[in-house]
């Protein structure tokens, strides 16, 4: 199952990049985890926040395929365990429709972004670096992913 996270947000620091690779080198079949960068928009001189937001969200929505299953990752949505999201995945695979996961930058997502979204999901109550949730969210598919291949990875 293909699985792409799309983030607003390029140049990240080394440890974040060294981070997401080293577990999405990780990841066997079933899944594979690809990342998308969209560059966070810059607001121009006095302009609404909202209108920078909905040019990152523009080109988020473009780097998606009409049949995938997309997932916005917000502070404000239900969150899952370990278990469940791994029960998730493996629901997902059966599906067989590519797996979307965006996160947004700094101001957040477009509201058009979160429309389209067919799941939303929070990692946490507390506000992360956006960097940060990108080595998160590899790590937690990892995770799922040793947890239904049984592998003694994961230890609840």
């Amino acid at each position: 199952m293909k699985l792409r996270l799309i983030a607003a947000g390029t140049r990240m620091p080394a440890w974040v990049e060294t981070g997401f690779r080293e577990y999405q080198k990780r990841l066997r079949t079933p899944f594979s985890l690809e990342l998308l960068e969209v560059p966070v928009a810059t607001r121009r001189g006095g302009e609404d926040p909202g209108r920078a937001v909905a040019r990152e969200g523009a080109a988020m929505l473009a780097l998606l395929g009409r049949d995938d299953h997309v997932v916005t990752l917000e502070i404000e949505a239900p969150a899952m365990s370990t278990a469940s999201l791994a029960a998730w995945l493996a629901e997902r695979a059966r599906d067989a429709r590519p797996l979307a996961l965006l996160i947004g930058g700094p101001d957040g997502l477009a509201p058009q972004v979160r429309a389209r979204a067919d799941r939303r999901w929070s990692l946490s109550p507390l506000t992360l670096p956006h960097a940060l949730v990108r080595v998160i969210v590899a790590e937690q598919i990892y995770r799922a992913a040793s947890l239904l291949a049984g592998h003694p990875y994961h230890r609840a």
